[in-house]
């Protein structure tokens, strides 16, 4: 079957249109970058300060005009707050004026009440310090001192003794020492001095004999009376610091150039009035002594570390011993 036809085949025909291109897609724009960099960043946002105080520090004057001349200047530029703001932008601080540094300068100073406070600080931390070495001194150092100075006349008792220096009781001076006290309980030994005076007795650490005016007493060689001392309780060699520890018949020995006299302690009275002189008279009442004989009365401060009150401790003599028999039992026991 022959084939068909087409009408138009016989007519002109038109040329076919050429086959459509596909355009090709515009270039891809850059993205912006991110961070520090993007529009509104960090960066963007220094930079753009530092051309606002660029382009405020370059301001160029602005035209005259002929009307210009009676103008007034041109109105000053704020570059401190134009620096301001730059500073602030980029994130630095601004320069300090000098008032301003100034008063920066007074805030950081200590004010009045502060340096008040300081200084009575300082003064009461001295002040505490001071009181401290002065505590140190009292209760220790003055020990030191007193305890050497006992011995040096204790040394100095037996250098005279072994001279053979005869010296009549009564005839020595105010605080020259004459004897030597043992209480072999509370292991004390010191020097026996004429007078109770503090300086030039009592505190150098020697025991002292109530032995003029009308305190006057016997000396251990009479043969009826009352021999009355005193000593320190606390500091300055301290020797009757114990001798609330003493007991009935507890023995007190006193030495002397010729002889040892031994008292046996009978009875304390633990407080009484610093001007109550009958606790040293020759019968004291209280000590339980009914009638003249040869005894030992020793004084000393109450309560301890003060001077309010008087503690006494009474003994009776029970043995005399010539030296040249040698000590008495309780000084080799």
């Amino acid at each position: 079957m022959p084939p068909m036809v087409d009408a138009e085949t016989m007519a002109l025909r038109q040329a076919a249109p050429p086959p459509r291109e596909e355009s090709p897609l515009p270039p891809e724009r850059p993205r912006p970058p991110a961070g520090d960099d993007a529009p509104g960043g960090r960066a963007a946002r220094r930079k753009a300060g530092r051309k606002a105080a660029g382009r405020a520090g370059r301001r160029a004057p602005a035209r005259r005009t002929p009307g210009a001349a009676r103008a007034g200047p041109p109105p000053a530029t704020d570059t401190g707050a134009a620096g301001a703001a730059a500073g602030t932008a980029t994130g630095t601080a601004a320069p300090m004026t000098r008032l301003a540094a100034r008063r920066a300068e007074r805030a950081r100073r200590p004010g009045v009440a502060t340096m008040v406070s300081r200084g009575l600080g300082e003064l009461c931390i001295t002040i505490g310090v001071l009181m401290l070495l002065f505590v140190a001194y009292q209760l220790w150092w003055t020990n030191i001192i007193a305890h050497q100075q006992a011995r040096e006349e204790r040394e100095k008792l037996r250098q005279r003794w072994a001279r053979d220096d005869k010296r009549a009781p009564g005839d020595f001076e105010p605080g020259e020492g004459f004897a030597v006290m043992y209480i072999p309980k509370l292991d004390v030994v010191v020097p026996v001095a004429e007078g109770i005076d503090k300086r030039d007795v009592l505190d150098r650490g020697m025991v002292g004999h109530y032995g003029t005016g009308k305190l006057r007493t016997a000396m251990p060689s009479d043969k009826r009376g009352n021999f009355a001392v005193a000593g320190h309780r606390n500091t300055h060699g301290e020797p009757f610091r114990y001798i609330n520890r003493l007991q009935p018949g507890d023995p007190i020995v006193v030495e002397t150039q010729d002889a040892y006299y031994t008292y046996e302690m009978a009875a304390i009275l633990p407080e009484s009035s610093p001007s109550d002189i009958g606790v040293i008279g020759p019968v004291p009442p209280g000590s339980g002594f009914t009638g003249p004989g040869r005894y030992l009365t020793m004084t000393t401060c109450t309560p301890e570390f003060t001077s309010k009150y008087r503690m006494i401790v009474w003994g009776k003599m029970v043995e005399e011993r010539p030296r040249s028999q040698g000590k008495p039992d309780p000084l080799v026991r």
